[in-house]
């Protein structure tokens, strides 16, 4: 198992554990954990990353760390077109919209760099246009708790 893969599983089970609250993060861009069927297996898969609140929902993005590929984890949310989403506190699902041309290419500029401007550098070694998708949630917002300690 690759580090990637071990770093992600340490990484989810923190969120789950503390309910997001020792991710970092901010108010307005927080650590999100989004659980989304994958692609080929059906398998629910989680990870964690960075959102920004939006109006109707949360922006995502998929740099890959600067992979010349784009993350799984996004290929698994733009197959299902859904994901459970878990922000600090609350949880429930969401809607998963890729934006594309001119819409994809504004809100990448005037929004995600605009907030996280060193995001950049990430795009750059990857050297392949970022997708970027509207999470929306639906239906009612739950209360999330953390795992108990017992």
């Amino acid at each position: 198992m690759s580090t990637a893969s071990w770093g992600n599983r340490i990484g989810v089970w923190m969120y789950r554990r503390l309910d997001g609250r020792a991710m970092g993060g901010t108010a307005q861009a927080p650590v999100v954990m989004l659980t989304t069927t994958g692609r080929r297996t059906g398998l629910p898969r989680s990870t964690c990353v960075r959102a920004l609140r939006q109006p109707d929902g949360f922006l995502v993005w998929g740099t890959g760390s600067g992979s010349p590929h784009d993350p799984d984890w996004f290929r698994n949310l733009r197959a299902a077109g859904e994901t459970e989403l878990r922000v600090p506190g609350h949880g429930g699902r969401a809607l998963a919209r890729e934006l594309v041309g001119a819409e994809r290419d504004r809100v990448w500029d005037e929004v995600v760099l605009a907030a996280l401007p060193g995001v950049a550098r990430y795009a750059r070694k990857a050297g392949r246009p970022i997708p970027v998708a509207l999470l929306t949630p639906v239906g009612q917002d739950e209360k999330v708790r953390p795992v108990s300690r017992s």
